[in-house]
């Protein structure tokens, strides 16, 4: 006698997967291309899936959630939970005293919700946002992962290895920032990138900017700040933008401004400028010949897997714990980029870093070290499997 459709599918092993982690987009679309890997690899081993989010339930957490689409043209995750969330700050000020008791509400928040849930895991990938889920997932034995997607581990990682039974990180130095005991159970998977990333279509993003050239005269610059801009890269384009189109077909990521800048006529054949690019952001990248970018985790590596060269000019000063300094260095380090910082980050400076990368033999030593930095194999389907063959399969 055949078995129905029904009886077939109770015999699926059904499990449950958390993820944490939010606050920015920087934290959790990361996580979002893990979740497409694991739907994937659940799917072919006969696997019944159940994706849950913890985030913060203000924000822009939610929406990023319940709107991102995975490989399957569907939602990636299942069900958001919104949770309270206070900040972690390491310097004084009043918000301090008030934010611990919203730590201590998300504390029990978390609880009751991975009791109810009862997942397998629970997978942080970071953020202040992150640290109550992980903390509640330690009182209940429910084990944990966190991932650091910056060279030099943030707060909220420091204090989620010490619930976690494995520590991820994006670069292998990385580890020398953890004590010995720490070390010893992390893993180097790199940093998790939308598949997207790897089947980008160079001329989506020609048509989508539309310059109406034939045949390409000079390289295209991509300058983009983040989805709210940069002001310090605003500024650095819009004082030099004669010369830069003199040698570029310029593509700019503005941001949302108060004001915008009128493009002068001299260059509007070669100068597009844009608000904020997202369905066609991987696309318009892979048609770019240089990047100019801030030094965030995720644009990096972004960068790092469609091999372009890029001038990096981190965000520096106290609204920052140094991070991007840190992960531009790096880069810099391995010969994968060109850093202006500071008060270094002049147009003099910008100018005579991309005289350097009009030279297409320059370019392609660049696109060697980022290849060299990239794992062979997609860090999201990496960190995947570990998480299938590691606390499902097991």
């Amino acid at each position: 006698m055949k078995k129905t459709n029904t009886q077939k599918k109770e015999q699926l092993k059904k499990t449950t997967v958390a993820f944490a982690g939010g606050g920015t987009g920087g934290h959790i679309y990361p996580g979002l291309a893990i979740a497409d890997e694991l739907k994937e690899l659940c799917k072919k081993n006969s696997i019944d899936l159940n994706l849950i989010w913890l985030g913060s339930s203000r924000g822009m957490d939610r929406n990023i959630v319940e709107t991102s689409v995975g490989i399957d043209s569907t939602c990636s995750v299942n069900k958001f939970y919104g949770i309270p969330s206070g900040k972690l700050r390491r310097y004084f000020t009043l918000k301090n005293f008030f934010d611990v008791f919203k730590i201590a509400a998300g504390c029990i928040a978390s609880f009751f919700i991975l009791l109810k849930i009862k997942p397998a895991v629970v997978f942080s990938k970071g953020g202040f946002v992150s640290v109550p889920p992980c903390f509640a997932a330690k009182l209940l034995r429910i084990p944990v992962i966190t991932h650091e997607c910056d060279f030099t581990p943030g707060l909220a990682t420091k204090i989620n290895s010490h619930f976690a039974s494995k520590i991820l990180l994006s670069y292998k130095e990385t580890q020398e920032y953890f004590s010995a005991e720490m070390a010893s159970k992390s893993l180097v998977t790199g940093n998790p990138v939308r598949p997207v990333f790897y089947s980008t279509d160079s001329k989506i993003g020609k048509d989508f900017v539309n310059f109406g050239y034939s045949k390409k005269s000079k390289p295209v610059l991509f300058a983009m700040g983040g989805s709210l801009g940069a002001k310090q890269i605003n500024d650095l384009v819009y004082e030099n933008i004669e010369w830069l189109c003199e040698n570029f077909y310029v593509v700019h990521q503005t941001g949302k401004q108060k004001e915008k800048f009128e493009v002068p006529e001299s260059v509007s054949d070669s100068y597009r400028q844009f608000d904020f690019i997202y369905e066609q952001m991987p696309h318009v990248m892979d048609y770019a010949d240089v990047i100019l970018s801030r030094a965030g985790a995720n644009s990096l590596w972004e960068c790092a897997v469609l091999k372009k060269p890029v001038i990096l000019i981190p965000l520096c000063g106290c609204g920052t714990r140094g991070d991007q300094i840190d992960n531009a260095e790096y880069f810099e380090k391995k010969g994968a980029a060109t850093v202006l910082k500071g008060e270094y980050a002049s147009s003099n400076a910008l100018k005579n870093a991309l005289t350097a990368l009009l030279d297409s033999k320059k370019r392609k030593c660049f696109s060697d070290a980022c290849k060299e930095l990239v794992p062979q194999k997609r860090s999201a389907f990496l960190i995947a499997d570990f998480i299938l063959n590691n606390y499902i399969n097991k």
